[in-house]
C-alpha cells in the first residue's frame, strides 16, 4: 500500500495520502437544509477513519438549486456556522475539509422548490419530465455571483479546497452537454460556447478566494447518451477551464439519462471509470482523481501506481467501512467492511430521503448504535448462521457475552450464499466473509451441520435464545409432476444440476431476474412469467436497468401480467392477460415466488419459557438489509 499512502499536495493543501471521500449525498439533516450532531458525526467518523481530504456533500448554491428539502445550503451567511461545525470536525481527527458547490439545474422536482426548475435550454430533465425555464444571460450572470458567495462562505467556514460539480446531470454539466444544451448565445453551441458558464464560475471563484486556494471541478467525462460528453470532448473543456483555473479535476461520468454511470452497481467492474482518469491526466498538466466503484485498497493502490490517477476516490467504500483506509495502512484487510455495489445508499435516499446501508447498519446512526460492553455477561444461542444470525452473533461476542451459533448447513451465510453464486454478484460473498471473520475474532463458538432443536437449547441451557432460521421457498401452486422437469431454485444455483437446454422462470423478482440471467449466460435458453406489469420491481432502480439490458442482450423472453396454468413433463402453461393459454416447451421449470417464514423452532422455544428474540426472515421475508440491521440492534442491547 505504499503508493496510496505515500503523501500529495495541492497548492498550499498537504495531504497524509492519496484517498479521498468525495462529496456523496447522505441527507443527514433536517428540513431546510440544517445540520445537526447526527450530519456532525456522520463526517467525523469518515474523518477518523484515515482518508486524507473528506468532502462535504453537495451544497446548495441558490434556494432554486436543491434538490431536496434535506440537502445542505451555502446560499446565506445563516448556513455558515453549522457548515464550520463539519469542516472543524473533519480537521480534528486529520483530514482535510473540502466542500462541493452545486446547483441541481433541471434536474429538480418542481415540488421541491415550488417553481420552474432552471435550464440552460427548454429540455426537460428525462427522468423527471417536468417543464423548465431556460436562464436567461442575466439569470446566468446572477448565478456566477451566486457562486462566488458561495466560494467566499466556504472559505470563512473553514474549508481548505473548493469543488465545483459540473457532473452527474446537474445544471453545470447541463451547459457543459449538447444532450442538454442547444441554445444559440454565447453560451452554447461549440465547446467554447457551452463551457463559458462553468468558466465564469472558475473565474469568479478564483477572485474571490486568491491565487492560493484550490479549486477542483468535477465532470462527468462520459454521458453516454446521443450529443453527450466524450472524454475526447471533455479534455477539450478542462483545458478550457485549466486555464481559467481549477487546480484539480475528478472524473465521473453519467447523466440524469444515464444514472448507472454515476452510481454504478455491482454489475460494473471494479474501477470502472479509471480508462478515462487515465486518459485525463495524460492531457492535462494538473492533477486527476479517479472515482467510480473504488471499494478495495489494492485496486486503488494499483490506481497510483500504474499513474492512471494522483488521488482516489472512495465514496460508497467509505459508507459501508469508515475506516477501511486505517485497517488497510495496519494491513488489516480482512476486517473490512466491503461496500457490494448493491446501490442501498442510493435506493434509500429516494425511498426514504436518507442513506441508508446494507452492509453497514450504522450508517447515520453513529452515535446510538455505538458498541458498548455489556453490562452483565450472559450466555446466548444463536440459531441460524445467515446474514442476521451471524450479525447478532459477533456484535454481541464483542459485548463480552459468550456466545454459541448453530447452523443446520455445513456453511455460514444463509440465503446470501446462493445469492453470491452468480458472478455479477460475487462480492456478496465479501459480506459472508465479514461476518465470519468478525465472528472469529470475538470468540463465537460455531457448530455447523448441527440443527438445533428444542433438546438441544434445553442442554446448553443458555440464558438468551436468537432465533434466525430465515425463510424458506413458498410451495410451488400447482400440481409437481412425476418426472424431474421442476427444479429447486439453489439446486440450479449450486450447480447440482445441469445447466438446462430450454428454462421457464416462474416468477420475475430480483431473485428470478437475476436467476435467469446467470442461466442465460451459461447457454440456457430462458423464459421468465411474472404476474405483474413489469419485472424485478423489488430491484433497486439503477441495478433492474441494467439488469433487464442485460436480459435482453441475452435473449431472455419475458412474459409479463401471464399466470402459471400447469406445468407438464416437457414445459409449461401458462395464460396471458387477454385470456391466451400459451405453452412453454422446457427441460426445466423453476419456481421462484417468494418465501415463507421458517418460525416453528421459535414458537416452541417461545412456549418453553426462554427468554427468547426473533430476527430476521423468520420475523418476515425481507431483505438482508433489514435482516442485519434487526440484528445489529439486538446485539447491542441484549
Amino acid at each position: 500500500m505504499d503508493y496510496l499512502f505515500s503523501e500529495f499536495r495541492i497548492k498550499g493543501v498537504e495531504l497524509k495520502n492519496r484517498i479521498v471521500m468525495p462529496a456523496l449525498a447522505s441527507f443527514l439533516t433536517e428540513e431546510a437544509g440544517r445540520i445537526t450532531e447526527r450530519t456532525i458525526e456522520h463526517y467525523r467518523r469518515r474523518a477518523a477513519g484515515g482518508p486524507a481530504m473528506v468532502m462535504m456533500e453537495a451544497c446548495a448554491v441558490s434556494a432554486e438549486g436543491i434538490v431536496s428539502a434535506k440537502q445542505t445550503r451555502i446560499y446565506d451567511d445563516q448556513h455558515i456556522e453549522g457548515l464550520a461545525k463539519i469542516a472543524r470536525v473533519i480537521e480534528s481527527e486529520g483530514a482535510i475539509p473540502a466542500v462541493q458547490l452545486h446547483h441541481g439545474g433541471r434536474q429538480i422536482s418542481p415540488r421541491v422548490i415550488k417553481r420552474k426548475p432552471l435550464a440552460p435550454s427548454a429540455l426537460p430533465c428525462p427522468t423527471i419530465r417536468a417543464e423548465v425555464e431556460p436562464l436567461t444571460v442575466e439569470g446566468i450572470q446572477r448565478l456566477v455571483q451566486l457562486f462566488g458567495d458561495a466560494a467566499q462562505r466556504a472559505k470563512q467556514a473553514g474549508y481548505k479546497l473548493i469543488e465545483i460539480h459540473g457532473a452527474h446531470g446537474y445544471l453545470i454539466n447541463q451547459f457543459l452537454s449538447g444532450f442538454s444544451n442547444i441554445r444559440q448565445d454565447r453560451y452554447g453551441g461549440d465547446v467554447f460556447g457551452r463551457t463559458l458558464f462553468a468558466k465564469e464560475i472558475v473565474e469568479e471563484i478564483r477572485k474571490r478566494v486568491g491565487e492560493d486556494f484550490p479549486i477542483s471541478f468535477k465532470i462527468s467525462a462520459q454521458e453516454f447518451v446521443p450529443n453527450g460528453l466524450t472524454v475526447e470532448e471533455s479534455i477539450k473543456i478542462l483545458k478550457i477551464l485549466v486555464e481559467a483555473g481549477i487546480d484539480i479535476v475528478q472524473i465521473s461520468a453519467g447523466c440524469d439519462a444515464t444514472p448507472e454511470w454515476i452510481c454504478q452497481p455491482m454489475f460494473m467492474e471494479k474501477a470502472c471509470l479509471v480508462d478515462s482518469a487515465q486518459q485525463t491526466k495524460a492531457a492535462l498538466n494538473i492533477p486527476v482523481m479517479a472515482v467510480g466503484r473504488i471499494n478495495d485498497p489494492a485496486v486503488a493502490n494499483r490506481i497510483i501506481k500504474e499513474n492512471k490517477a494522483d488521488l482516489v476516490c472512495v465514496a460508497r467504500g467509505l459508507l459501508a467501512d469508515p475506516e477501511m483506509p486505517k485497517k488497510a495502512r495496519e494491513g488489516r484487510l480482512e476486517d473490512i467492511r466491503v461496500c457490494i455495489a448493491c446501490n442501498t445508499c442510493m435506493q434509500s435516499i429516494f425511498r426514504k430521503g436518507r442513506v441508508e446501508c446494507l452492509v453497514n447498519p450504522s450508517l447515520g446512526r453513529e452515535a446510538e448504535m455505538e458498541i458498548r460492553p455489556a453490562g452483565q455477561p450472559r450466555k446466548i444461542l444463536v440459531i441460524g448462521g445467515g446474514p442476521a444470525g451471524m450479525n447478532a452473533a459477533w456484535v454481541a461476542a464483542k459485548r463480552g457475552h459468550d456466545v454459541h451459533l448453530f447452523e443446520k448447513n455445513n456453511a455460514l451465510g444463509g440465503q446470501l450464499i446462493p445469492g453470491s453464486i452468480p458472478e455479477y454478484k460475487k462480492e456478496v460473498r465479501s459480506l459472508i466473509r465479514f461476518q465470519k471473520r468478525q465472528m472469529e475474532k470475538f470468540g463465537v463458538k460455531c457448530y455447523l451441520n448441527q440443527e438445533a432443536t428444542l433438546s438441544t437449547i434445553k442442554e446448553m441451557n443458555p440464558d438468551v435464545v436468537i432465533v434466525a432460521t430465515g425463510a424458506v421457498p413458498c410451495p410451488p401452486p400447482f400440481e409437481i409432476p412425476d418426472n424431474d422437469i421442476v427444479v429447486p431454485l439453489e439446486a440450479v444455483l449450486n450447480g447440482n444440476v445441469p445447466v438446462p437446454k430450454r428454462t421457464v422462470i416462474i416468477g420475475g423478482g430480483a431473485t428470478g431476474c437475476e436467476l435467469a440471467l446467470h442461466l442465460a449466460r451459461s447457454g440456457s435458453s430462458v423464459t421468465v412469467v411474472e404476474m405483474l406489469p413489469k419485472i424485478g420491481s423489488n430491484l433497486e432502480a439503477m441495478t433492474r436497468k441494467i439488469l433487464i439490458r442485460k436480459l435482453n442482450e441475452h435473449d431472455v423472453k419475458i412474459m409479463t401480467e401471464a399466470k402459471l396454468s400447469s406445468v407438464e413433463n416437457n414445459g409449461a402453461r401458462v395464460v396471458d392477460k387477454d385470456g391466451v393459454e400459451w405453452f412453454l416447451e422446457a427441460d426445466a421449470v423453476i419456481v421462484s415466488i417468494g418465501f415463507q417464514p421458517d418460525s416453528s423452532l421459535y414458537e416452541q422455544i417461545k412456549s418453553s419459557g426462554y427468554e427468547v428474540y426473533q430476527i430476521g426472515d423468520c420475523v418476515e421475508p425481507r431483505n438482508a438489509k433489514d435482516a442485519i440491521y434487526e440484528a445489529a440492534v439486538l446485539g447491542r442491547t441484549i
